[in-house]
């Protein structure tokens, strides 16, 4: 099984960058742990700050991979153009957001992915990214 798990903007700084929101650990260091959790899974990791990658990376992967792990980051509340591309793909995304997104700011709680994805993990922190593998593997 394949699955691509697809960061936004800003998801490089963390462990730096806002910890009490969304804690310690890197995600670099998140990553190995997920890996030799899941040792079956052949997973491919991929972070932009840039929209237009982040698209072209949904497009790479959403016609070959059995799954997408995406936290679009700050662009879920502002790219259509990132929704679309969810919509034009084949394989399912979750959506996924460490931070509880309808628990801050208003502007947050607008998601032009969540209509696209299969589901969305928001709010449990790193672990959202173990559940939506855990979805993945689950026999339909």
């Amino acid at each position: 099984m394949k699955i691509a798990i697809i960061n936004g903007p800003n998801l490089n700084l963390l462990g730096k960058r806002e910890t009490t929101i969304y804690g310690e650990k890197s995600f670099e260091t998140f990553y190995e742990e997920l890996k030799l959790q899941f040792s079956t899974i052949q997973f491919s990791y991929f972070q932009s700050n840039v929209e237009g990658e982040l698209i072209n990376e949904l497009h790479r992967v959403g016609f070959e991979y059995d799954g997408i792990i995406f936290n679009p980051g700050g662009y879920t509340h502002t790219s259509v153009a990132i929704g679309d591309a969810v919509a034009a793909i084949k394989t399912p995304v979750i959506e996924v957001h460490i931070s509880n997104i309808h628990a801050r700011e208003d502007f947050r709680k607008t998601s032009f992915i969540s209509a696209h994805a299969a589901g969305s993990f928001i709010g449990l922190g790193l672990k959202g990214y173990s559940f939506a593998v855990e979805y993945f593997i689950q026999p339909k």
